[in-house]
């Protein structure tokens, strides 16, 4: 992958960010795309805006990899229709736009950063890319959409097409539930949970990154849809436990009930169908906590020997201490 033949969509978000500054250290100048005032390396194009086929055109021209890391990205349930519209301009439609662009510019290689969201939740199963329950939110249908848009533009134009689906990324930088939650933490705000045995996938942005790269460069991902996890799944009393560790904090031996926790999520419910907006702890913000997310990834382990290198508690020490 030469300078200037990188396109990184979202190159000022959380993940498009550390992807950046990786090619940067192995001196591969990326160009990005960005939707505000461009800088050096730079260019400018909105992806919600349709009409503006130029624009993205021009981004492409040249290029021979594009990482598509632009999107929007709060997972939670939309609480309205504006919000949900929102979702499908940005993560359908934006991202259908720039692979048809990438295409008929001849770019070769175009990953799309995707979500595990985009797939039904799995319960207590541990499941894989052939999990075959729908999406059921804004964001996680949009994804979906977008995946099969992609990859279609990839058949048509000849372009090699991978679709990654992460599970939750954490690090430095990031603004995501974990990172708000070691906030809480930290001030002694967040309640110790019970220990329920769930499990919850994550990533270290790093690895990500690591997995991105990957894929680009090797012919074998070529139409292929991957999970991008840690295989480690700790529940949600064990990211809290392991959070205190990290900060230097005494372990806790108590907890708080699930009957008090849920009684505080059904108030938040009735809180926000009030007033419109999102509260700290609501039933869909505690099953995140409580409730399993957990997300194989196996199949990209097998097939291009890729493996999450980076394990909770030094992710979480890089996260706090960078």
């Amino acid at each position: 992958m030469s300078s200037h033949r990188i396109l990184v969509s979202g190159g000022r978000g959380f993940i498009g960010r550390r992807l950046v500054m990786a090619l940067r250290a192995d001196g591969i100048v990326p160009r990005v795309l960005t939707r505000d005032q461009p800088e050096a390396d730079e260019v400018q194009g909105d992806l919600t805006d349709l009409t503006d086929r130029a624009a993205l055109d021009l981004a492409c021209s040249g290029i021979e990899t594009v990482f598509h890391c632009a999107g929007h990205a709060h997972a939670f349930g939309a609480l309205g229709a504006e919000e949900e519209a929102q979702h499908w301009r940005v993560n359908f439609e934006g991202s259908q736009a720039l692979a048809e662009a990438a295409g008929r510019a001849g770019v070769a290689s175009f990953v799309f950063l995707s979500s595990v969201k985009a797939v039904g939740e799995p319960g207590e199963a541990c499941v894989d890319e052939d999990w075959p329950v729908p999406p059921d939110s804004a964001y996680g249908r949009a994804k979906r959409a977008a995946e099969a848009a992609v990859l279609a533009a990839g058949e048509r134009y000849g372009m090699r097409v991978t679709v990654l689906r992460p599970a939750m990324v954490f690090g430095a930088g990031g603004r995501g539930n974990l990172e708000r939650m070691a906030a809480l933490v930290r001030r002694g705000l967040f309640p110790p949970l019970p220990e329920t045995g769930n499990r919850r996938s994550l990533v270290h942005v790093s690895d990500l990154v690591a997995a991105m790269r990957l894929v680009a460069a090797d012919a074998r991902a070529a139409g292929r849809t991957y999970i991008v996890a840690h295989p480690v799944t700790p529940s949600g009393r064990g990211l809290y436990d392991a959070l205190r560790r990290s900060m230097g904090m005494p372990p806790v031996g108590w907890a708080v009930p699930r009957a008090v926790l849920h009684g505080l999520a059904r108030c938040g419910d009735l809180l926000e169908g009030l007033v419109r907006r999102r509260v700290p702890l609501d039933s869909e913000a505690l099953a995140r906590l409580l409730a399993s997310a957990c997300y194989s990834p196996a199949r990209i382990e097998a097939e291009l020997g890729w493996r999450a290198g980076m394990g909770l508690e030094a992710g979480l020490r890089e996260m706090l201490h960078a």
